[in-house]
Formats: C-alpha cells, sequence, structure tokens
C-alpha cells in the first residue's frame, strides 16, 4: 500500500484570521517610539563590536539627513528602561549625529529569544571578525540548548545535542559544523591573541590548537611571539598541544619551538656577547635597551658626519 505524504504547513495565526493587513501595519506603528538614548542600554555582553570608522560616518550623515529608516528593535527592562536587541550602530550614529533618541519598535521577547535575534541580525553584515562569530555561535548555541524544543534535542546524549546545535548554526549561517565548533573554540584565547586573529596575523586553524594552552602558557606564548616576532604555523600548534597533554610543555619547549626558521620569521639581531652587556649602563631596565642602542647608533652616526667633514676642509 503507498505510503501517504506527509504534508508540512503552518496554520495562520489568529490575528492573521481576523484583521487586515493595514490593522496589523497600524498595531506595529503603535510599538514604534522615539526613545531616549539614555533610557536604551546595550545587550548584555554583545558580541559584536560597533566602530568609529568609515561605514560609521556614512551612516551618522544618513541619518542626519533621513533620520533612522529601520527602527531598532528594543525590549522592555523590568526598571523601565529599554535593552537593545538590534540596532547598536544606529543608536550610536544617533549619538554622533547629536540625536538624543532612537526611533525603535518595542517588542515582547525571552532571553533566549533575544540573544537568537540579536545574533541572527547581526549576521547579516558583510563583514564579520571572528572574535564576532566566535562569541556570537557561543551565545546562541547556548541559547538553542535552553531551548531544547526548538531544536528538538531534548532526548538526545549531550554530545549529539551539541553536534546537532552546531548542525543548525551552520546552515543557518553557511558554514559546516566543524567550522562552528573552531569559531566557538576562540572564545578560550587570551585577548591579544584573539585580536591577532582579527587582524589576520594568526590564522584560524593554529588558533584553535593555541586555545587548548592554559590562559598562562598563552601568555608566555604572546611574548614569545612578540620577541620573535613570527607566530606559530599550524603544525607547530599541533606539536605544542600534544606536548601540553604529555606534560612536556614547558615555556622553554614554546621558545625552542618559536626559534625554528619558517617562512613568516622576520630578520633580527640578537646581541649575546658579554662585551655588549658590559657596555649598558648597570641600573638600565631590559627594556629600554634597544631604545638606548638606537639612540647611541644615531649619536656615532651624526659623530662620523662631523668626523667627514673636518676631514673635506
Amino acid at each position: 500500500m503507498a505510503r501517504k505524504q506527509e504534508i508540512d504547513f503552518e496554520l495562520p495565526k489568529l490575528d492573521d484570521l481576523f484583521t487586515t493587513q493595514q490593522e496589523r501595519d497600524e498595531a506595529k506603528l503603535k510599538k514604534i517610539h522615539d526613545i531616549p538614548l539614555d533610557q536604551i542600554d546595550d545587550f548584555p555582553s554583545h558580541p559584536f563590536k560597533v566602530m568609529d570608522d568609515e561605514e560609521m560616518l556614512k551612516l551618522v550623515e544618513s541619518i542626519r539627513e533621513y533620520g533612522v529608516i529601520t527602527p531598532a528593535i528594543v525590549r522592555k527592562k523590568e526598571e523601565g528602561k529599554y535593552e537593545m536587541i538590534s540596532g547598536h550602530r544606529r543608536k550610536r550614529a544617533c549619538a554622533l549625529a547629536g540625536i538624543e533618541t532612537l526611533r525603535a519598535e518595542v517588542v515582547e521577547m525571552s532571553r533566549d529569544e533575544a540573544i537568537i535575534f540579536m545574533v541572527d541580525s547581526n549576521l547579516q553584515r558583510t563583514k564579520i571578525l571572528p572574535s564576532e562569530k566566535a562569541f556570537s555561535y557561543k551565545m546562541r548555541l547556548e541559547a538553542m540548548k535552553r531551548q531544547g524544543k526548538r531544536t528538538d534535542l531534548t532526548s538526545a546524549p549531550l554530545e549529539r545535542k551539541f553536534a546537532e546545535a552546531r548542525d543548525r548554526i551552520g546552515y543557518e549561517v553557511g558554514e559546516s559544523r566543524e567550522q562552528v565548533r573552531r569559531y566557538i573554540r576562540l572564545t578560550e584565547l587570551i585577548p591579544e591573541i584573539l585580536e591577532m586573529v582579527d587582524q589576520e596575523q594568526v590564522a584560524l586553524r593554529p588558533a584553535v590548537e593555541i586555545s587548548y594552552l592554559p590562559k598562562k602558557m598563552q601568555k608566555t606564548l604572546c611574548e614569545i611571539m612578540d620577541m620573535e616576532q613570527c607566530t606559530p604555523s599550524h603544525a607547530q600548534t599541533i606539536r605544542m598541544r600534544r606536548m601540553l597533554e604529555s606534560g612536556k610543555l614547558t615555556e622553554e619547549s614554546l621558545l625552542a619551538i618559536m626559534q625554528e626558521e619558517k617562512p613568516n620569521q622576520k630578520e633580527r639581531l640578537v646581541l649575546r656577547d658579554s662585551r655588549v652587556q658590559k657596555l649598558f649602563p648597570r641600573n638600565l631596565p631590559a627594556e629600554k635597551r634597544e631604545e638606548y642602542i638606537i639612540k647611541a647608533m644615531e649619536y656615532y652616526g651624526k659623530y662620523r658626519e662631523r668626523l667627514k667633514e673636518s676631514k673635506e676642509r
């Protein structure tokens, strides 16, 4: 016997059955208000950066000329103020433009619904930094786990729940489950290294391996990277992680790995001769020695110029 074909359809809402489009539009307009900026708090732990860059300047000029065309989305807080869900850049642009209010729609949302809406609305932007993806994916994943009914994860084992939630996020943002996992791992990096990832100084996969190192070891690695003027390759970070797991990773082994010759390492001058050390003033701090050498070389250069001029006379 042929199996009946399942038909998946969504029942219309009661509002749609008994109201006209004009009435629904009017109801929505009643929720839009000009709210004072000082009455709107930023979304807690908002993962997306609001920068005063060229795009912000364009937005400021647009708002000065046309106002806020698309209302921001806010929700009412218990103490009477509002919480921004979508529109942090518009709020900042209004402040820069000298406008004291923000045109915003007031909606009713739970905390987790607000998190999901906030993340999804910001992920539509053209350029998103790795750190922004990292914390927004993590916030969205945690909200989805709390809303088990939304993702049908309530009866699945814990690891399977996480995997299915990552699949859902990946599908919605156009990335694989594994890529979503990689970005979320970046939240375990210290700020200095995460900033290097945003600036494309450290690639994603090496950064993921570094994220498994303890914070103290990450700090040491960051100092070594600055001293050696290079960043680790993916293969080197894999070795670091394996050495950590076997209990063999130390500050000395980190330094040894980073001192290996690699394509992205800049040429450097190392002065280890005891004769050089004796030339520094006794109480000169180590961090000021480079400046001392530069000034000494500048002084010696001027001396040679004067010597050359005296001979030409």
